[in-house]
């Protein structure tokens, strides 16, 4: 666990309020009813209050470690131009790579910081990284870029047994103005279908233990759940509704990106509700990652 600095950027500026005609004041030995009174004042400071309806856009895109299909090219500072036009406000990220040893050599474009730094950079002042599979010449695991504050953020060790290795990485956001923080959790679940079920029962045992009951969840990544088994097993262990399902009946296609056939990845909420969800289109992305990002605003 660890905490990271706390400057971001605001999204716009308040609303001008109205300015209303003051009523005429009572005449003398008229009495006044100061319940009244109060009354008027709780529904005048409900009409400001900061924890009106606020959205920001999400964006969860698996990167293939910034390299395309088949490892053929290697293409992150593309891909950084292409996650930037998205002008997403929190992005999710898989297969990041945080360090690599060999490719710095072998590749000319090849960034001398870690990938999530890199496709952070000035945009994205807030970033956490989960480093999940470890190897000789480096790691890799998910990461989360915000504009707002991210005030405390775990990466969950939830790899099952053999070789592959996953992660929850759990970051809580501070939204300018609202009391209650987002919990933003980027998901990579494992291949096989067994795994996937623990996984997901830890995904919800970490939503119903380790986050407030009125808290604002977004859950997004992949979740190589090609049989369609995680809606009903989130919807019943944690509360999560797929933004996707919602809004169309069925999850959105993402894999393979050049030809998509398989619902791979996901956007989950609780205590929010997604607007506009949308499968980013084929070109660039089909170039630039194996699956096909997913976007949606989310209105708190």
């Amino acid at each position: 666990m660890q905490n990271l600095p706390s400057d971001s950027s605001r999204r716009g500026a308040p609303n001008a309020l109205s300015v209303a005609v003051p009523p005429p004041p009572p005449k003398a030995g008229t009495r006044v009813d100061m319940a009244a009174v109060e009354a008027d004042t709780q529904t005048a400071l409900a009409a400001v209050s900061p924890e009106s309806s606020f959205s920001f856009k999400v964006l969860t895109v698996n990167i293939h470690k910034g390299f395309t299909f088949f490892n053929r090219k290697f293409i992150l500072p593309e891909l950084r131009e292409a996650v930037r036009s998205v002008g997403a406000d929190v992005v999710f990220l898989q297969e990041v790579t945080g360090n690599h040893v060999k490719h710095a050599d072998k590749f000319d474009n090849y960034p001398d910081t870690p990938h999530y730094e890199f496709l952070a950079d000035t945009i994205w002042p807030q970033f956490a990284y989960g480093r999940n599979a470890v190897y000789t010449n480096g790691h890799h695991g998910n990461a989360v870029l915000s504009k707002f504050p991210i005030v405390r953020f775990e990466n969950r060790d939830v790899s099952i047994s053999g070789p592959e290795r996953r992660g929850l990485l759990h970051c809580e956001l501070q939204i300018p103005g609202r009391s209650v923080n987002v919990h933003a959790i980027c998901v990579h679940l494992g291949l096989m279908e067994a795994h996937r079920e623990q996984q997901m029962d830890m995904l919800c045992e970490l939503v119903r233990q380790d986050i407030p009951p009125h808290a604002p969840v977004v859950v997004a990544g992949d979740f190589n759940d090609w049989r369609h088994r995680a809606h009903a097993r989130l919807e019943k262990g944690a509360e999560l509704h797929e933004v996707f399902v919602q809004a169309n009946g069925h999850a959105a296609r993402t894999f393979p990106a050049r030809l998509p056939l398989l619902r791979l990845d996901r956007i989950y909420v609780r205590n929010a509700i997604g607007h506009a969800p949308v499968v980013l289109p084929l070109r660039p992305w089909s170039h630039l990652s194996d699956h096909a990002p997913l976007a949606a605003e989310i209105e708190l």
